[in-house]
């Protein structure tokens, strides 16, 4: 028997691996110089670490490393990516493309550039979540200075066409940046090939630690120009000023580098159990649909909804494995998934949906016990819910 709660929310956050808090510990209580101090040797040794990790990151990405700029996550990259890109850009035009679908990390700094009379364009997602090229295409205009589509979405993990979009972002002239953060580290991601601009993420959706992330910014071909967020002291070459956590830094480095190591074979047994979740829930349970492509989805995300079972009651009844009913930033949220009704999905049914998030850290035992659990949970809900009786004739 697993112990007990089962941890299936890794599109949240995920443990911050061994390894990674083994390289993290020595810049804490030993070599915790300042890297911007290059005095003395505190600084000199604290500097390395950080151009080491810088290195890591960049080599995850397919990078150079002077186009790596380290943030506090995803959040503030996503803001700096899209504030600070089209400040520089402005002259050039005021119209921005991005989709329904997308994190509220990048919607909400969409929404507040609109409000001080940006242009904003969100192309509808398909039915599977997948933005296509065609919809980004057709809402192109001569005033078009910057498209935004996530690599691979927060809730249902359909991966987005990047490559193709980013070809077309180029041949119109167009920055083109992706939210990767549910795709680092789990899928391949190269922002060379895939045209990427601009790519933000975050340590803690792959194993480092929290309060650390980074933000990739192309230096040629096209160059892009970044206009920083806040100034003081110049760091991280004027993009990002502010004494660089050196710690958290390291940890994103290592997660890199064993995400460089690790990935195409995790990715194979994640997806094996992923697959044995989906089939366990389908044998045992009538009335459930899978939300988000079938094929096109990074290997741990398993997204469904339960017919005939109140959303409410359905989230209650799983205190034995920690799941999701939507995005994590959202999670205080009462409204149902903004993804999943932009795909156009019946709300009742949104309600009633469980984002199931796999990683390196699930077990066999524990997928065996969620299924379990889950099917006893619906088993004992769908008895109380009106629709389910009358469907049965009851």
């Amino acid at each position: 028997m697993p112990a007990r709660p089962i941890y299936l929310d890794n599109h949240a956050t995920t443990k911050t691996d061994p390894r990674v808090l083994a390289a993290m510990l020595p810049y804490f209580t030993e070599l915790y110089g300042n890297s911007a101090s290059v005095s003395h040797r505190f600084g000199w040794d604290a500097g390395d670490a950080v151009d080491r990790a810088r290195e890591q990151v960049a080599k995850l990405l397919g990078a150079e490393t002077r186009e790596i700029v380290f943030t506090s996550g995803a959040t503030e990259a996503n803001n700096l990516a899209i504030k600070g890109s089209v400040e520089v850009l402005k002259k050039r035009g005021n119209h921005l493309i991005s989709a329904t679908n997308e994190h509220k990390a990048v919607l909400d700094p969409m929404k507040r550039l609109a409000r001080e009379g940006w242009n904003v364009t969100l192309v509808d997602c398909e039915d599977t979540g997948l933005v296509s090229v065609e919809s980004i295409e057709a809402a192109i205009t001569d005033s078009t200075i910057l498209i935004s589509v996530m690599a691979a979405n927060n809730e249902v993990g359909t991966i987005n066409p990047t490559r193709e979009i980013g070809e077309l972002c180029h041949a119109k002239g167009i920055i083109f940046h992706t939210d990767a953060t549910q795709a680092i580290g789990k899928i391949p991601l190269d922002v060379q090939a895939d045209h990427i601009d601009l790519a933000s993420l975050t340590g803690h959706k792959f194993y480092g630690p929290k309060g650390i992330g980074a933000l990739f910014i192309r230096r040629k071909d096209p160059q892009v120009r970044i206009s920083p967020l806040f100034d003081g002291g110049g760091h991280e070459r004027g993009m990002r000023s502010g004494t660089l956590a050196v710690p958290l830094i390291v940890g994103l480095g290592e997660a890199c580098r064993l995400a460089i190591e690790e990935r195409d074979e995790e990715a194979r047994r994640i997806l094996d159990l992923r697959e044995r979740l989906h089939e366990g829930l389908a044998q045992r349970i009538e009335a459930i649909s899978l939300n988000g492509h079938s094929l096109l989805r990074v290997p741990g995300n398993l997204n469904l909804s339960f017919g005939y079972v109140d959303g409410e009651a359905l989230m209650m009844a799983m205190r034995e494995i920690a799941v999701s009913s939507g995005s994590a930033c959202s999670a205080a949220n009462p409204e149902p998934s903004h993804v999943l009704l932009a795909m156009g999905v019946d709300e009742d049914m949104a309600r009633a949906s469980l984002r199931f998030g796999l990683g390196r850290f699930t077990t066999e035992e524990e997928i065996d016990f969620a299924i379990k659990h889950v099917a006893e949970a619906v088993e004992r809900l769908r008895p109380m819910s009106a629709s389910w009786m009358a469907r049965s004739g009851n």
